[in-house]
């Protein structure tokens, strides 16, 4: 049982007259009705466990929407339901300041009837989110006294990742139709699987020329390529430490899962096919033999539950399972950061065996923060920051330096610009023949 403010409130006037009337007599006076107005308002408040709840919904929101859950609620009493309602959900699975709101409802349920609420939950992070319980408080008609019990009512709500880089697909799907021969552009460069041939122009290469078809006509004729599909990516997410710095308001993990994404759906759309691995020092997700229309899903599944780990990230045992989920010639997309000691220690040494059967490409998430630090001048601190930043500048070029005598291309941007950048980097290797 649970008391109500008014019945406080009466209690507090009934004090008074207890002020006013000598001896037991007050106390009775007041004590006895408002004893009985509470014992009637409880009796007559709809039962709490009798009530039958059932939910419906959203089972799956992209971090960043809103998802709608319904709850509906079942009175079989022979009493109506008038109540106050809390939806429990994990406190990410709503923006900060607006769960009070968002989790508590007003209702009522005619006897034998029923409702249905709608709880908006606003997810702050990837992952399965858990309904908590449902508690519910059911009011007498005097709003003296409340019966109030709980109710487990299950559902789980799977935040995605957001795929914030869609809007590049579009633009990066045009231009793989260009290399890919289907717009009226002519590319020249050179893949391995033969297309057609065509008139000479001023440009091409002349390696191109097909001299027995010119002996047989009046011009010199030209063969085209098109890039060869059905090649294989394997993407590495290094979940490790570096993976947890923050960059903004989000870990860099998050911003190369959205490459990661873009370049999956890219990679589909040229007939490639796509694995992943993510892995700190062990195997955190794996997505393997997924073709078509199936790679993107997947993917997205086996992201929604990463998180950085806050761990080194063994280099060794990253290249050993890597070169076990890439067992022919593959595009190895490593997305990890340039630091200059984890790239020494632990990437650099384990490089050739990368590069001896594979094209490898490293992209690194980078801070737009060193940019702002580097144009700081006219005060102690700013200079303080430009040299700090002028110092982190030359250690990257040094680190890419190293990388790329390995034969590694290198890709560094901020997270918004990470995953078109890292696209462009696959389709200038797809048109230079490299994959």
């Amino acid at each position: 049982m649970a008391l109500t403010g008014r019945t406080a409130l009466l209690a507090a006037l009934g004090s008074l007259v207890v002020g006013l009337l000598p001896g037991w007599h007050g106390v009775l006076a007041v004590a006895l009705p408002l004893l009985a107005a509470v014992l009637y308002d409880l009796a007559r408040a709809a039962p709490v466990r009798t009530l039958r709840l059932e939910r419906a919904g959203a089972t799956s929101v992209r971090l960043g929407q809103d998802a709608e859950v319904q709850l509906t609620v079942a009175n079989p009493a022979a009493r109506p339901l008038r109540a106050e309602l809390r939806d429990a959900w994990p406190p990410s699975s709503w923006r900060p300041g607006t769960q009070f709101a968002a989790a508590r409802h007003r209702l009522t349920v005619p006897a034998g009837e029923r409702r249905r609420l709608t709880t908006v939950l606003s997810p702050t992070r990837r992952g399965d989110h858990l309904a908590v319980r449902v508690t519910v408080r059911s009011h007498g008609p005097l709003g003296l006294a409340a019966r109030q019990g709980s109710h487990a009512v299950p559902w789980t709500l799977r935040v995605l990742p957001p795929f914030a880089s869609r809007k590049h697909l579009p633009a990066k799907l045009a231009r793989l139709r260009e290399l890919d021969g289907r717009t009226t552009l002519l590319t020249r460069g050179e893949g391995t699987e033969f297309d057609s041939l065509r008139d000479y122009v001023p440009g091409d290469d002349v390696r191109s020329i097909d001299w027995r078809a010119t002996a047989r006509q009046s011009t010199v004729a030209v063969r085209t390529w098109r890039p060869e599909r059905d090649r294989h990516l394997l993407l590495v997410l290094d979940t490790g430490r570096t993976s947890a710095g923050r960059v903004g308001d989000a870990p860099r993990l998050d911003a190369a899962m959205d490459a990661a994404l873009l370049l999956t759906a890219l990679a589909s759309q040229a007939g490639d096919r796509v694995d992943l691995l993510a892995f700190d020092r062990t195997v955190r997700a794996s997505v393997r033999g997924r073709t078509g229309g199936d790679m993107l899903p997947a993917t997205v599944a086996a992201m929604t539950r990463l998180h950085p780990a806050l761990l080194e990230t063994d280099m060794r045992a990253m290249s050993a399972a890597a070169l076990a989920g890439a067992p022919r010639r593959s595009l190895i997309v490593l997305f990890t950061g340039l630091d200059r000691a984890p790239v020494e220690a632990g990437l650099l040494p384990v490089l050739p065996q990368l590069t001896h059967r594979h094209t490898v490409l490293v992209a690194a998430v980078g801070d737009p923060r060193i940019a702002e630090m580097a144009g700081t001048r006219g005060t102690v601190p700013g200079v303080y920051e430009a040299a700090a930043a002028a110092q982190h500048a030359q250690e990257r070029e040094h680190t890419t330096a190293r990388l790329r005598r390995f034969g590694v291309t290198v890709v560094e941007a901020p997270p918004e610009d990470l995953p078109p950048a890292v696209a462009d980097a696959y389709l200038s290797l797809k048109a230079s023949g490299r994959l």
